[in-house]
């Protein structure tokens, strides 16, 4: 006779659904610091036993903390609860100066060109398995927006900072997270400029700046995002800088002519 098998808690509850109950249980003990700043979190085993959930799970909770800025994880030592810094946003607008102007959009990508072009390559050279996981997770989402005609501008600043975390240093996630999707373009409010502006400058050229204006750039830079993954995949530290900063100097022409500055 064949026993009777034990349900799991993945039997009765979808694993995302079991993930998102960790994060808030560990959420509430990073916020009533019985896990300090700087504190070890608990190992894969530990968390499965206490809450009785699949590594799956666990690695997806550790995911989500990750992006929320609550934990950082240190190739080959673990994850840590991440100290508070003082002093607010490193990267940003200027002091006093309110919202990013278009200008300052430029020199933001022309710093990530450099930033991140090293970032690959060390993400290519150090990256986790779970980290090429949750990069091609990150990279599919993208895609999926793409096709649907949707916003990719959350999945496009997710894809490039899990390249930062992937490279295992927090200070190339840290200035990643400031500088989040400030120069990803989406509209007139994302070139730093007014409608009215980018109607002008764009009607010097005959072309219209609607969203469907866009829509090209999303779909090569997908394709360039594409070319990224696959030199990080192979562990091609030298292809992965090199498809990273041919990436972000196309962004940077794309927002340019995006703007009506180049032809």
């Amino acid at each position: 006779m064949n026993s009777k098998r034990v349900l799991r808690p993945e039997d009765l509850e979808p694993p995302r659904g079991l993930a998102h109950r960790l994060v808030e249980a560990l959420t509430r003990e990073i916020q009533d610091q019985q896990l300090r700043p700087g504190e070890r979190l608990p190992t894969e085993p530990e968390l499965m036993a206490r809450f009785g959930v699949s590594r799956t799970v666990v690695r997806e909770a550790m995911s989500r903390l990750q992006a929320a800025g609550l934990v950082v994880t240190r190739h080959g030592a673990g994850t840590f609860v991440r100290p508070q810094e003082p002093g607010g946003r490193l990267i940003g607008a200027r002091e006093g100066a309110g919202e990013q102007t278009f200008a300052d959009k430029l020199e933001m990508l022309e710093l990530r060109m450099s930033v991140e072009s090293a970032a690959a390559a060390l993400a290519a050279q150090r990256r986790t398995p779970q980290q090429l996981e949750e990069l091609r997770a990150r990279l599919d989402a993208f895609a999926t927006a793409v096709a649907v005609g949707a916003s990719t501008v959350a999945e496009d600043a997710r894809f490039h900072l899990q390249i930062a975390v992937a490279t295992g240093n927090r200070y190339f996630e840290e200035v990643l997270r400031n500088l989040g999707s400030a120069t990803i373009p989406r509209d007139a409010a994302g070139l730093g400029m007014s409608a009215t502006e980018l109607a002008q400058r764009a009607s010097t050229r005959g072309s219209h700046p609607a969203s469907p204006a866009l829509a090209p750039y999303k779909t090569v830079a997908l394709m360039e995002h594409e070319a990224i993954y696959d030199a990080i995949r192979r562990s091609d530290a030298q292809a992965a800088r090199a498809a990273m900063f041919m990436h972000l100097s196309n962004s940077l022409q794309r927002l340019r002519a995006l703007a009506g500055l180049e032809a």
